[in-house]
């Protein structure tokens, strides 16, 4: 089968007409240094979330619009961009997301994110500090889609937002959807975070690896009608998911606790180690 070009995808269009790739959208430049960069003040601040946008920027992945193609020109695509066009005004009215039960995921999706003061709209405003420009096309509705489910992520998983926490839901988004920058994000972080914990016992890269594989196995969230998942029980949902507990991470917190180390004071407790990375 011929692989499709650029131009195959700007005369692609959705039944509303919505152009899958917009002529004007520019095209992604494979450029690790500037990732490598970027990753470097990351591991100086994880809450710089816009260092991690534009290390997804600079390691594009070849099958980055055919999995678009694939999700929003289906039914279902259709069917989510019409029911759901966009998730930060669903998931930051948590008033409306308190009414379902007791259990669901949406209880837990609302006492994660109030116990941590984030907000989706939150994570748009950090990805918009990238300064990357908007196009009205699919690719655009994507890219949104895949930030605003990262924090669900957290939840569905288990993994908290300490740094071994963050490295593993980026692998086990990986697993979902292949990118280098994932890649590089996940196992170089855990590779850093077991500098760090000096003789430690926890098995860092068992615990990640246990991520990428759970991601692997689990139907893509982002595909998932998020409203209706967040109506049900937490735990059917994650069996419908088939995302197991996060059994490797909650090892390496007890032996890190063991160990006197708090798990989500391991990066700041010294000087931030020049990661070893891939030569680019």
């Amino acid at each position: 089968m011929t692989r499709k070009t650029r131009e195959d995808y700007t005369r692609m269009f959705a039944p509303d007409g919505t152009v899958l790739l917009h002529p004007e959208r520019p095209q992604s430049k494979y450029r690790p240094l500037r990732a490598v960069r970027n990753f470097q003040k990351l591991m100086k601040d994880k809450e710089d979330t816009a260092a991690v946008f534009k290390i997804f920027e600079s390691l594009p992945s070849r099958d980055f619009l055919p999995r678009i193609a694939e999700l929003s020109l289906s039914e279902k695509g259709e069917d989510l961009r019409r029911s759901e066009p966009w998730l930060p005004e669903i998931l930051d009215d948590h008033v409306a997301l308190r009414r379902t039960p007791k259990g669901s995921l949406a209880h837990a999706y609302c006492d994660f994110m109030e116990a941590e003061g984030l907000s989706a709209a939150g994570l748009v405003a950090e990805s918009e500090r990238s300064g990357r420009p908007k196009y009205p096309d699919l690719v655009e509705w994507y890219i949104n889609r895949s930030r605003d489910t990262h924090d669900l992520f957290h939840v569905l998983t288990g993994y908290g937002r300490d740094a071994l926490g963050e490295a593993s839901v980026l692998l086990f988004t990986h697993g979902q959807s292949p990118s280098q920058g994932h890649l590089l994000i996940g196992y170089a972080g855990a590779a850093n975070i077991k500098k760090m914990a000096k003789g430690t016992k926890a098995p860092v890269f068992g615990a990640v690896r246990e991520a990428h594989r759970t991601g692997k196995g689990a139907p893509p969230l982002i595909a998932q009608p998020i409203r209706q998942l967040l109506e049900r029980p937490l735990d059917e949902v994650r069996a419908a998911l088939r995302i197991p507990q996060p059994v490797n991470y909650r090892e390496c917190h007890r032996i890190w606790r063991a160990e006197g180390v708090d798990p989500y004071n391991l990066l700041a407790s010294a000087a931030p180690a020049e990661p070893e990375l891939l030569a680019a």
